[in-house]
């Protein structure tokens, strides 16, 4: 079993090439955001350019999209008709995920689900999104609840599964909450063998399994409840998987840098903690590389 420490940073923190062109370190696709929720794709976001993504494209229903493009000229959004994610924006999703990819030269990935919602046509939708994609993709929020009513469509994907407890029980039908950590590493492990997939389940100590081999990561600190917290993660990974590190390394090390950034922003802020401190702080964590 693997312990998660800094050094984990240096296989893909590594020295660039002068002559480096732009997208050689990812194009992230972040999907999200609802009529009410716009928050969780632009902190997802935002986490992703603190990780070194080269670029971030986010996909939203247009009010979320209009409010996540006025918080930074960094930020690019582009608005789906209607207050939700339908299934009819299915031919957008895919067809901006594979241009994406073209241009990116294949380096490439999508985060999808903060901020979705969870009615019945936008689970529908992505499910589908899921069932079509071409390229590695973090599943986190409310895709976690879609992919538990058919799971079986992420086996042998490069996908990677970011659940809190609750989640987790939505997605597997097991309950870990109170079990020791023992018996939620045999767990985890247990289920990301069955579905196929790699699971970073978060907790005070993460759990990340492919179903072959566990990784435990223990930075992080009690005032990391705050909201958005799981979507810095789900960016920072999302910024790691687009640099093709495969989906067991990228849930290590966004899990460890995820946490050492909220180590560092919890001294400073401790209960006035907020997501946007931890990702003013990612920059730190990199450094350690």
């Amino acid at each position: 079993m693997l312990e998660v420490n800094k050094n984990i940073l240096k296989n893909i923190y590594k020295e660039r090439p002068r002559q480096s062109k732009k997208y050689d370190f990812g194009l992230l696709v972040v999907i999200g955001g609802s009529d009410f929720y716009s928050g969780s794709p632009a902190l997802a976001a935002m986490a992703a350019f603190k990780s070194g993504v080269d670029m971030v494209r986010i996909i939203a229903p247009k009010r979320a999209a209009d409010i996540i493009a006025s918080f930074s000229p960094n930020l690019a959004a582009y608005p789906l008709e209607g207050k939700w994610l339908e299934r009819k924006h299915l031919a957008t999703l895919i067809s901006m995920t594979e241009s994406a990819k073209e241009v990116a030269r294949g380096n490439t990935a999508v985060v999808i689900g903060g901020g979705l919602g969870r009615s019945e046509e936008t689970q529908k939708a992505i499910l589908q999104f899921l069932e079509q994609v071409s390229v590695p993709v973090v599943i986190d929020a409310d895709a976690i609840h879609a992919v538990g009513k058919k799971s079986e469509i992420i086996s042998g994907k490069p996908f990677l599964i970011t659940p809190h407890t609750y989640e987790f029980f939505v997605l597997t039908k097991r309950e870990v909450y109170r079990l020791s950590e023992e018996e939620r590493i045999k767990v985890v492990k247990e289920e990301a063998e069955r579905l196929g997939t790699t699971i970073l389940l978060k907790g005070a100590t993460d759990i990340i399994s492919d179903g072959k081999e566990v990784a435990l990561n223990k930075s992080g600190t009690p005032w990391m409840t705050k909201g958005g917290c799981g979507d810095t993660l789900a960016g920072i990974a999302g910024a790691i998987l687009a640099r093709r590190i495969d989906s067991f390394t990228a849930g290590q090390a966004a899990a460890f840098i995820n946490g050492k950034a909220g180590e560092i922003a919890t001294q400073r802020f401790k209960e006035s903690l907020t997501a946007t401190d931890l990702i003013e702080a990612i920059p730190e964590v990199l450094h350690l590389s």
